[in-house]
């Protein structure tokens, strides 16, 4: 039987303060607004309010990928809920409000365990919180982490299955390194008996992808421009959000939408006792979306020793929810 009291030490204390965290921000900031062409990770998006934006994105009517894909897991929840057997472990990454997770839950008796993994911890316990009191029968052990890093404390070897899932397409924010090297640290903690649902976007019609990412009512400029206001708050910068645009463009040369704040005019900034210039026109990079198709995902995944079982896709703006097995490798 899993012992699950590793699991349970996780649960984030809102009245503890990470140092760590902030010390580890704070040192990707300087270094990512040191480098030629400034960037930063797309992780840092998510404290308290971004979190919420990001949510609030999900609700717009240009940001396709949540609609289409609950509505494709609604389908996939159906034909996998059967064969999920007793006492699965269901291991998310990056699971925020858990609310596509419920369609998992619902056709799926056989989860004993639900293991929530995200950076933003009073997030993950508001959604653990309700989760529990949803599915009472369900044991649920949420874990404050940056799923982008190696996870080892999780005990899952003794589990009589695991599931990994990981909707939402965040796969695409990685670069290829990057999502191969996430798919082998999944391996390595969900273990070689695993499985492993996977939201994919694929590549579409870039009119609808530009509009996704440049919504109408703004919501999408509020969270980019969110990560300066964060590192105001955090690590006493002083940018000024009006002298900062949202920029959303297609690279069609490796097949993403890639999100930056362009400086309006040429202007000094300083984030944590340090000072960076920004030339006028000058961008931050703040995230990458890649857009995959069916064989280029597959071919991702068995880079990282995952092997294809079933592939579902939507007609309606093409997106695909991939189900993996572990490969012993």
């Amino acid at each position: 039987m899993l012992d699950t009291h590793v699991l349970e030490a996780q649960v984030f204390d809102p009245n503890r303060r990470d140092n760590t965290a902030t010390a580890q921000f704070e040192a990707d900031v300087l270094e990512g607004l040191s480098r030629v062409q400034k960037t930063l990770a797309p992780k840092y998006f998510y404290d308290d309010l971004g979190s919420a934006l990001f949510e609030a994105i999900c609700r717009t009517p240009e940001y396709y990928p949540t609609r289409v894909e609950t509505a494709l897991l609604a389908q996939v929840a159906r034909a996998l809920g059967p064969e999920i057997q007793a006492g699965t472990v269901l291991v998310e990454f990056g699971s925020g409000a858990s609310d596509k997770t419920r369609l998992i839950l619902d056709a799926s008796p056989g989860v004993a365990l639900y293991v929530p993994i995200d950076i933003s911890g009073e997030a993950l316990a508001a959604a653990a919180a309700r989760i529990a009191a949803t599915y009472p029968s369900l044991k649920v052990a949420p874990i404050a982490a940056d799923f982008t890093q190696p996870i080892r404390h999780a005990a899952l070897g003794d589990a009589t299955a695991v599931m990994g899932f990981f909707p939402g397409s965040t796969i695409g924010n990685f670069t290829p390194l990057e999502a191969r090297r996430f798919l082998g640290d999944a391996h390595a903690l969900l273990g070689t008996n695993a499985s492993f649902l996977v939201g994919v976007d694929l590549v579409k019609d870039l009119d609808v992808l530009r509009a996704a990412y440049n919504d109408a009512a703004g919501v999408t400029a509020a969270f980019n421009l969110n990560l300066l206001a964060r590192m105001n708050r955090e690590l006493r910068g002083d940018f000024r959000l009006d002298r900062f645009a949202h920029r959303a463009i297609w690279n069609a040369d490796l097949a993403r939408i890639e999100m930056h704040l362009e400086s309006m005019e040429a202007q000094t900034v300083r984030v944590a006792g340090r000072a960076f210039h920004f030339r006028k026109g000058e961008t931050l990079h703040t995230e990458n979306s890649h857009k995959f198709t069916v064989p280029s995902f597959t071919s991702l995944a068995l880079s990282a020793n995952w092997t294809l079982k079933t592939c579902w896709t939507s007609a309606e703006q093409p997106f695909a929810v991939f189900l993996l097995t572990a490969a012993v490798g």
